[in-house]
């Protein structure tokens, strides 16, 4: 048989049974990862220009984005949830060479997951005007907040297709692709961004519209070559008349709800930190904000080694490879590690430029530099977290690792940042942050080394 590619290869490798040298599987995940990283990065690049170009219009209106984001990830999340509900098993399907069931989850995916975006887009278009006073904004920035939060919900539809398409192909073993939308998307946020803020003067209304249009013209392209150009998940492939599969629903709904239940409270924990810090300023909302934004682009290589992770273990999973399994589970969590703590150095060396390049405001450009050296340090325990999760996540085991998830973030982090932001201000805020990100990450480590994600190791039968 020919292969595209050494990452093809190796990954018909898992499917056949064939025996994988050392060298062979840190090259499989390698190859998986670093497309995967891109477009990790490139995504967070649309949040990290939205508030560059925004920042240098002044603190109000980066507050206005500021106070906003973190509902608009929640609502991403969620979507997110959704979607990876039916990639799990569209991977151990794949695993376990059955690809026309992977194609009918995929078209189960595509049918629920375009109605539960629709009905989210409603609720969002409803609480829209009030939700900047929910979350504690003032009258000053509520106006700008209301309305780039209504041109993201009306853009929730095309967002899901985005993801699912994305992720459906990363199960599929192909991370190339959505590398280079997501290359694409980023590219067309830039020119939509400088088009609607700089020329049409539009402000924070011309950021929401930068980025819902980079997503409309993304989308669609990326559905089409997931649904209808891969060679596993082209949908026209099968002659057989469409049947509803209850079972695949159900699946999903065990995976997905777990994680949902975790975003939800996750991003919530989220917003009451945004709760938290709306007291302290203006000033104090931006640099958090934009503190945050430069963070993730140090974090986003973990999520691209988590996404390998879960391709990785989902497949070995549906083969029925437990030892192989094991072997990328500690590869991927050891080399997240590493790559984390190597950005995390660098984000406590260019804290300075990195916040810079977000505000020109000295006062915020200091408070944001301060808050990302305080997160530096815990940055591999970061990485531990996620690329377990997510190993945890392809082999199907989500409800434990989303308590671990929920029981720091809201008893550790939101704790300590309530009451060491009354003496410390927002660097309290980060300090209880660094300390809650540390913690998970040694919990996670422990679930990995002891097999606990194991237990729902059921094989697919071929």
């Amino acid at each position: 048989m020919l292969f595209k590619n050494k990452t093809d290869y190796l990954m018909e490798s898992i499917r056949a049974g064939r025996a994988m040298t050392g060298t062979e599987k840190l090259n499989l995940i390698v190859g998986l990862s670093i497309p995967s990283m891109l477009a990790q990065i490139s995504t967070v690049m649309m949040f990290f220009i939205d508030a560059s170009m925004v920042g240098h219009l002044g603190a109000e209106a980066s507050a206005s984005i500021g106070l906003i984001e973190s509902t608009t990830w929640l609502i991403g999340s969620l979507l997110g949830a959704a979607a990876t509900g039916f990639s799990v098993q569209v991977a151990h399907f794949i695993g376990a060479s059955d690809f026309v069931k992977a194609r009918q989850v995929y078209r189960h995916a595509l049918i629920c997951g375009l109605a539960f975006s629709v009905c989210l887009m409603l609720l969002c278009v409803a609480v829209h005007q009030p939700l900047p006073y929910w979350l504690g904004g003032g009258s000053d920035i509520a106006s700008h907040s209301s309305s780039y939060f209504l041109i993201y919900a009306l853009t929730l539809p095309f967002i899901y297709l985005y993801h699912v398409s994305e992720v459906m192909l990363k199960s599929a073993g192909n991370m190339h692709t959505p590398s280079v939308m997501a290359v694409l998307i980023c590219i067309c946020d830039v020119a939509f961004n400088y088009l609607f803020i700089y020329v049409l003067k539009m402000g924070v209304v011309g950021a929401a519209m930068g980025t819902a249009l980079a997503y409309i013209c993304i989308s669609l392209p990326n559905l089409y070559l997931s649904a209808c150009k891969n060679k596993i998940l082209n949908l026209r492939q099968d002659r057989v008349r469409f049947q509803w599969v209850p079972e695949y629903v159900h699946n999903a709904s065990k995976i997905s709800i777990p994680i949902a239940i975790q975003n939800i409270l996750m991003s919530g924990a989220q917003i009451v930190s945004t709760m938290i810090v709306a007291p302290l300023g203006n000033i104090a909302i931006a640099a958090h904000s934009f503190a945050i934004t430069a963070e993730s682009l140090c974090y986003m290589p973990g999520y691209g080694i988590g996404d390998g992770a879960s391709t990785l273990v989902g497949q070995t999973h549906g083969a029925g490879r437990v030892d192989l399994c094991k072997n990328f589970a500690y590869m991927t969590v050891g080399l997240g590690m590493a790559v984390m703590a190597v950005m995390g150095a660098v984000m406590y060396v260019f804290a300075p430029e990195m916040i810079g390049v977000l505000s020109p405001v000295e006062s915020i450009r200091e408070l944001g530099t301060t808050c990302l050296r305080i997160e530096a340090f815990a940055e591999p325990f970061f990485a531990a977290s996620i690329v377990t999760y997510s190993v945890c996540v392809g082999a199907g085991d989500t409800k434990k690792p989303a308590a671990i998830n929920l029981g720091t973030m809201w008893c550790v982090r939101l704790t300590l940042a309530y009451a060491l932001s009354k003496s410390y201000g927002l660097e309290g805020v980060w300090i209880a942050m660094a300390t809650e990100l540390t913690f998970r990450g040694i919990l996670f480590l422990i679930r990995l080394l002891r097999g606990s994600w194991m237990k729902s190791f059921q094989v697919i039968k071929k």
